[in-house]
């Protein structure tokens, strides 16, 4: 018996269909230095046709027929919004902690988006151009509202589903807990829902705004990070681009005062809710 059709369902477009993009690590970033050939940014994106974004995990093209999962976290969105503006498309490029910050200088990317480093004033000596989007990643765990795991600690032992592109994968294994990785988020909470283990890690943000939706209420049990585990979502652009860093710094002032953010989070939420109601073939575990 399929579990009761989610009440929000009325409101769910597709938004996220045009495009698949990712986050990028961002360490590593403390050896750029500024260049010359870092200027005229967006004048070589709208020749091209065409926005590198700088990405930590970029998910596979979506098949026809096969399952739409909605992408790994919000900067997938910010992502297809800088393109979009631009009027050019958006392309995922695979970025990691030892190969972001050449990527950038060598313009094999034009921009990551990427979440700050443990080290901020060690990136911010020697890269300049940095825009805060306002999004502030912190994890958090939620679980059935009758378990017996109260704190991060008492995960050891226990099975949690991941995301394997998120940026939380390994978290719970530090804490003892035995990882399971699973393709997008829809599939984790899905694994959750039907007991295949006993939570799951997302951004805190997205999954508060989940957990708003009543068919969520049974799940609502929360493991949240201590105070300062958050860290921004920046755009990173190479050092010397004041036009292109400009252009970028307005248009996050406009996401933040158009609550964008928000809306977005939201759309995120139900999408997820959806894929994981349609995949949902039992019921609810227990």
């Amino acid at each position: 018996m399929k579990p009761l059709l989610p009440s929000n369902l009325a409101i769910l477009p597709r938004l996220l269909r045009t495009g698949t993009v990712a986050v990028a690590l961002a360490a590593g970033l403390a050896s750029m230095t500024p260049t010359a050939s870092a200027a005229d940014t967006l004048e070589k994106v709208r020749q091209r046709g065409a926005l590198k974004v700088g990405v930590q995990y970029v998910a596979p093209e979506y098949a026809a027929g096969s399952k739409f999962r909605t992408p790994e976290g919000i900067e997938h969105v910010l992502a297809q919004d800088l393109a979009q503006r631009l009027q050019v498309k958006a392309v995922a490029v695979q970025g990691d902690a030892g190969k972001g910050a050449d990527q950038l200088k060598s313009h094999k990317l034009d921009v990551l988006l990427a979440v700050a480093p443990a080290n901020h004033s060690q990136r911010a000596a020697t890269v300049t151009a940095t825009v805060p989007t306002g999004y502030v990643a912190a994890p958090m765990a939620i679980m059935r509202i009758d378990t017996t795991i109260k704190t991060w600690e008492q995960l050891k032992g226990h099975t949690v589903c991941v995301p394997q592109g998120g940026r939380y994968a390994g978290l719970a294994a530090r804490h003892g807990a035995i990882e399971k990785p699973y393709k997008a988020p829809a599939d984790a909470l899905l694994g959750l829902r039907i007991g295949a283990c006993d939570a799951t890690i997302h951004d805190a943000a997205l999954l508060e705004e989940l957990l708003k939706l009543p068919e969520w209420k049974k799940f609502s049990a929360r493991l949240q990070a201590g105070v300062g585990a958050g860290a921004p979502l920046e755009i990173v652009l190479p050092a010397g681009d004041d036009k292109a860093r400009a252009y970028f710094q307005q248009v996050a002032k406009e996401w933040q005062a158009g609550s964008t953010l928000q809306q977005q989070l939201r759309l995120m939420a139900r999408n997820i809710a959806f894929e994981v109601y349609l995949d949902q073939d039992v019921p609810d575990c227990h």
